[in-house]
């Protein structure tokens, strides 16, 4: 069996790191026909992802995302590749959660110097 392991640091916080994980669930389920089950929990919250020859976890914290998973025989061909396009479409949601974040703080502190 082969074995992806994917680790991403951040400064979302747990509140928008779990929403950036859901959003990941739901990018996966709809690309890649994965079934996604979310755990949430006090520090932490796991999203458990599967499909044929795939199964796995994205751990979620204030501070970072950890990503395993194994691959079956035939899918493990592929290794490389599906690695390569996790860590895009996890990188890319996380992007996207951190431009948002910036914005927010900005929009925030322009609204603290109106008043």
């Amino acid at each position: 069996m082969a074995e992806i392991h994917v680790h991403r640091e951040h400064r979302l916080g747990l509140a928008k790191a779990r929403k950036t994980a859901w959003r990941w669930a739901e990018l996966v389920e709809e690309k890649f026909g994965m079934e996604c089950t979310v755990i949430e929990g006090e520090t932490a919250d796991v999203v458990e992802f599967t499909r044929a020859g795939v199964h796995g976890q994205l751990v979620v914290t204030a501070d970072a995302f950890e990503l395993t998973a194994r691959l079956g025989f035939l899918v493990g061909a592929f290794r490389d590749r599906i690695e390569r396009e996790i860590e895009s479409q996890l990188d890319d949601v996380l992007a996207g959660a951190a431009r948002k974040s910036a914005s927010a703080g900005a929009k925030g502190k322009a609204q603290k110097k109106a008043r």
